[in-house]
């Protein structure tokens, strides 16, 4: 408990640069999520309507995903540089994989029969991936979404480690310092954050299941 207020001191004290390392984790974050969406969701969708390209795709992003998240980081460093970018770069690769599976997985697992009687019912393939195929697969996808936000935000304190700024800042400070309270003005409100965002994505996805089941 003394700890705590220690920590809670040292925000109080400090909360302008608190806010302002707040506001890059959240913007780092976001960014990353977004990035992998525009990017992830399309390249899911061609791969699950293409079966010759989707295995070469679908290992290289499993692959990905067993690098670390730090050394994805580090990796940035001689390509890119340190900062801010490079940082966002690394999140964004760290944000592809489970949009993509999922997508993947979303767009494979509809019923053919279901596929081909609107098809049969004069729907065009525009008509058929806008009303049946994207609400269908929606679960799935922001199942994949949840999962790569909470990862992006636990990994996104680890930018502060190339100079990318965050809250990951007052871990690394608390660190070296040997000054828990200010390791935990990082820690806490990083764990709060990735609770925060599956508390979310779940009842959208509870929604989403919702209007399924209505319809």
């Amino acid at each position: 408990m003394e700890l705590l207020m220690k920590a809670y001191e040292y925000l109080i004290d400090n909360h302008v640069r608190f806010l302002e390392e707040l506001q890059v984790h959240l913007i780092l974050s976001f960014s990353a999520l977004i990035l992998g969406l525009i990017i992830c969701v399309p390249l899911g969708i061609w791969c699950a309507k293409t079966p010759k390209v989707a295995a070469t795709i679908m290992n290289t992003v499993n692959s990905i995903r067993v690098i670390p998240s730090l050394a994805i980081l580090v990796i940035m460093l001689p390509l890119i540089g340190t900062g801010f970018w490079p940082a966002l770069v690394a999140l964004t690769v760290l944000a592809c994989p489970p949009i993509l599976i999922n997508t993947f997985l979303g767009f494979r697992g509809i019923d053919p029969a279901i596929l081909e009687s609107a098809t049969g019912m004069g729907m065009s393939q525009r008509a058929v991936l806008r009303k049946i195929e994207f609400p269908l697969a929606t679960p799935l996808m922001i199942t994949g979404a949840k999962t790569s936000s909470v990862e992006v935000l636990a990994s996104a304190s680890l930018a502060a480690f190339i100079g990318g700024g965050g809250l990951g800042t007052f871990i690394i400070n608390g660190l070296s310092m040997y000054k828990f309270q200010v390791l935990l003005v990082g820690a806490i409100p990083i764990a709060l954050l990735t609770i925060f965002s599956e508390v979310i994505f779940s009842c959208i996805e509870k929604l989403t299941t919702r209007y399924q089941r209505d319809a």
